[in-house]
């Protein structure tokens, strides 16, 4: 059964950190890249940083840039978003997924999706 498994979500106040993972099961996991995305209350679902099939990081959004960290342990089939200095802003739903190809924020580009985790930062 093909899965994708986020967790390590929660409420923490600004300034905290936060380290998300997705677990990956029933398939190849080191054949994908895996991207990060975020959808806050009424707006769209955003990318947000990505893992390459060879650990590289790409990242989205400027403003996370100096704060979150992806990287991937390929022996446990999972990936894992470290949150650091984190902003009300970053409230959020966080959803990760596996594309065959590259890294790409265009969210139609991958093939599964993780049920989401909620990120709730607190002022």
């Amino acid at each position: 059964q093909l899965r994708l498994v986020e967790s390590g979500g929660g409420l923490v106040q600004s300034g905290g950190s936060l380290r998300l993972s997705c677990a990956a099961s029933g398939f190849t996991f080191e054949n994908y890249a895996i991207g990060w995305f975020r959808q806050a209350p009424g707006k769209e679902r955003e990318g947000v940083s990505c893992v390459t099939v060879s650990g590289s990081s790409v990242n989205w959004i400027d403003s996370v840039k100096d704060r979150f960290t992806v990287s991937r342990d390929n022996a446990k089939n999972t990936a894992y978003l470290q949150m650091n200095s984190l902003k009300p802003e970053d409230t959020a739903v966080y959803y990760c997924a596996a594309a065959r190809a590259t890294c790409t924020n265009v969210d139609l580009s991958y093939d599964y999706w993780g049920q989401g985790t909620q990120v709730t930062v607190s002022s």
